[in-house]
């Protein structure tokens, strides 16, 4: 029974811990999924639909492609297109992220971890100066997924009773989450900026060229993506010093 108990309270400890560590990361989720929901019920979809798509996502650049390709009424092949190259860093980061896992993430528990596992969530779990177990990680997890799918119900509710205009307004929220999230990197490398630059570029040609202007907003997305990110390893590719030192 002595045992029993210290197992549970061990158990209890790493989750609590991981609850204390996920409370920022939810708050912030919150407010970014209060536009998608928004942006949701602007574009027809329903709350449930709305609630639904950010209870079995965690990804917000994926969520926001998908709602356009969903609402332009393309394929299940764009859409999955889309989404693989959007989301391909995550099963780079679950690569990383398993060299710093314990003994307790085995198994089913890692299709389970790897559900939640987002920029923020990777970012706090590699942080950590031990190991981390799957109680860790599952409290770090829960609140962040409640926070993102609590707030896209919210801001689908919201949406629903606001007028037009004051739900036009904050739907460009959004623009200024993507904005803070590439401004300070390109402020500390201009190889960053230039690889910025390049898929604006892109992306503007896609949609005022013509005949390229046909090309549907996912594939627009993938392209520009590929693209951007192949020309920015082609002319300016990290030297390998660098390299080492951001690893270690």
């Amino acid at each position: 029974m002595k045992g029993v108990r210290f197992y549970a309270a061990g158990y209890m400890s790493n989750f609590r811990k991981g609850l204390h560590d996920g409370i920022p990361i939810a708050l912030g989720y919150l407010s970014v999924s209060f536009t998608f929901g928004l942006q949701c019920i602007a574009n027809g979809l329903s709350w449930w639909q709305a609630f639904l798509i950010s209870l079995t996502n965690l990804t917000s650049a994926g969520q926001f492609a998908g709602l356009g390709i969903i609402t332009a009424g393309s394929g299940y092949f764009e859409m999955a297109c889309t989404q693989l190259v959007i989301n391909m860093r995550y099963a780079l980061m679950g690569l990383s992220l398993s060299q710093k896992t314990d003994r307790t993430v085995r198994g089913v528990h890692r299709w389970c971890i790897g559900f939640g596992i987002t920029d923020e969530i990777f970012a706090v779990a590699m942080g950590s100066k031990r190991e981390v177990s799957n109680k860790y990680l599952y409290g770090l997890i829960l609140l962040p997924v409640i926070g993102w799918s609590g707030g896209t119900l919210l801001g689908a509710l919201a949406g629903a009773v606001l007028p037009d205009a004051v739900r036009s307004a904050l739907c460009i929220a959004i623009y200024g989450m993507f904005l803070a999230l590439i401004i300070p990197p390109a402020k500390k490398s201009s190889a960053v900026m230039k690889v910025i630059l390049i898929a604006v570029a892109l992306s503007c040609c896609f949609r005022y060229v013509p005949v390229i202007n046909k090309i549907s907003g996912g594939f627009a997305i993938i392209i520009s993506t590929i693209a951007a990110a192949a020309l920015g390893a082609l002319l300016f590719p990290v030297p390998e010093a660098d390299t080492k030192e951001a690893a270690e």
